[in-house]
């Protein structure tokens, strides 16, 4: 179902006494209204990125290192929508002269780049659900199979949403949502009364091309 459709969920892969842990760790590391990107650089979220591979085998490559992790919170209280976009960017260590890479910028203090779209279609989102997320929990609305259409414009992206129905993926507490970062994804805001936590991994080919470095690896 990934290859094709470009996201799977995977339910229970996380306790909930794991999931409350996991979600008193990330509020103490420090975050924004709506999350932070650094958190991978916390034991605790290495320590999980670790065990996120083997509990996942059959889903993320053998050869794949974990580089990046967010955490999200929304609820009525913090509140936000996504219009569909796609993940053009990762985190890296240093900046890196090369054709094939743009689109700069920092975040949080840590340095992005969007590189080449070979790599984009290798990475591999991997978002741990930390509470229950319904439809009126603000999830995840994805097109499937729009991963395998490459980078997308703004002026075919109407198209590509005409053509294929959207889905929400709606996940328990403790499940894990797959998907490629290509894939088209928006969220709407939160309209009930509970939180929705996600910690959303990254991982990819522990050397990136054209010089990278990245900015974490576990």
């Amino acid at each position: 179902m990934l290859e094709a459709q470009g996201f799977e969920i995977v339910e229970r892969v996380l306790g909930t006494d794991a999931c409350e842990t996991l979600a008193a760790s990330a509020v103490a590391a420090g975050r924004s209204s709506a999350g932070t990107r650094n958190l991978l650089a916390e034991p605790w979220c290495r320590s999980l990125a670790e065990a996120l591979r083997p509990a996942l085998a059959r889903l993320i490559p053998a050869s794949f290192a974990g580089v990046q992790c967010t955490y999200f919170e929304k609820s009525r209280k913090g509140n936000w929508l996504v219009p569909m976009h796609q993940d053009l960017s990762i985190a890296v260590s240093e900046r890196v002269e090369h054709p094939d890479l743009r689109g700069w910028s920092e975040k949080e203090g840590g340095l992005f780049v969007q590189p080449p779209d070979s790599l984009l279609a290798e990475l591999l989102a991997v978002r741990v659900h930390l509470d229950p997320c319904g439809l009126d929990d603000g999830p995840l609305r994805v097109v499937p199979g729009s991963h395998r259409l490459g980078r997308i414009d703004a002026e075919s992206l109407p198209a590509v949403r005409r053509a294929t129905p959207e889905v929400a993926c709606v996940v328990d507490r403790g499940g894990v949502l797959v998907m490629r970062p290509l894939l088209l994804h928006a969220s709407s805001k939160a309209t009930g009364t509970g939180r929705r936590r996600v910690l959303h991994f990254l991982f990819g080919p522990a050397e990136p091309p054209c010089g990278l470095r990245w900015r974490h690896v576990v």
